[in-house]
């Protein structure tokens, strides 16, 4: 099982908790990325492990580059999927997370004005050269561009992606059990996905609020970019129709 670690307004001390109590129930891979509260999910990360003197090898560890982190500050060279970002940008998830190495390392969303060549080219410098990584992967990209790193990475003798972190949930269903059909079989392609209740909205906790996101809860109280962004768009036509369709799952499932 895997445990998301994006902490949001809480303590160091009950991220460790929540990490703690996630190792004894038995989930033992865990996923950050770079940009995670401005790197700062990776350092908590890699001082739990410490912490409670986790066997390395007994845990999986995940990161994802893209969106850079330098004081919560995206610069014009510390994003993107370039050779330049993805060696400087796993270095510098290393060094957070003080360890050796992640088990997988993720592409957080495809870079269209990179080269797929020079992207595949660099994740497997930062495995086979620099031993940074074991595995690479994909986050939310299309079925054409996994296919097309595939590709590219059988064509030059190179490792491909192995694993793709979609959204997947009641309302979130089409990449999962349509597009990526072909990609299971033909690249042995497999899935961490994210997002069960589809940010909360499936727990139900909004559908009596659609105007305003409601005291105490996440889109309330959250302070981080996602949460930031997705409150922008709290209320308008594309919300509402999210938090309807919520409510005609719930009556069915009364029903």
């Amino acid at each position: 099982m895997l445990l998301n670690v994006y902490p949001l307004r809480i303590t160091k001390e009950l991220t460790f908790s929540c990490m703690k109590q996630a190792y004894d129930c038995g989930i033992t891979f865990f996923d950050t990325a770079e940009n995670y509260t401005a790197g700062k999910s990776e350092e908590v990360m890699g001082q739990a492990i410490k912490r409670f003197g986790w066997n390395r090898s007994d845990i999986v560890i995940s990161t994802k580059l893209n969106w850079g982190a330098v004081n919560g500050e995206v610069l014009v060279n510390n994003h993107g999927l370039s050779r330049k970002h993805i060696i400087e940008g796993l270095r510098a998830s290393l060094k957070r997370l003080d360890l050796e190495y992640v088990d997988i390392v993720y592409a957080h969303r495809p870079d269209r004005l990179t080269p797929m060549e020079e992207t595949v080219r660099a994740f497997n410098h930062v495995i086979e050269t620099k031993g940074w990584a074991l595995y690479w992967g994909t986050s939310e990209w299309s079925a054409d561009e996994i296919a097309e790193a595939c590709g590219i990475a059988k064509q030059l003798g190179l490792i491909a992606p192995v694993v793709e972190q979609p959204q997947y949930n009641l309302l979130a269903r089409r990449k999962v059990e349509g597009e990526f059909q072909r990609l299971y079989s033909r690249f042995g392609i497999g899935l961490t996905t994210f997002s069960p209740l589809k940010f909360g909205v499936l727990s139900g906790k909004y559908n009596d609020s659609p105007e305003r996101p409601p005291a105490g809860s996440r889109f309330a109280e959250g302070q981080d970019r996602f949460v930031n962004s997705m409150r922008d768009s709290y209320g308008n036509d594309s919300w509402v129709e999210m938090i309807e369709s919520s409510r005609k799952l719930k009556v069915c499932h009364n029903a």
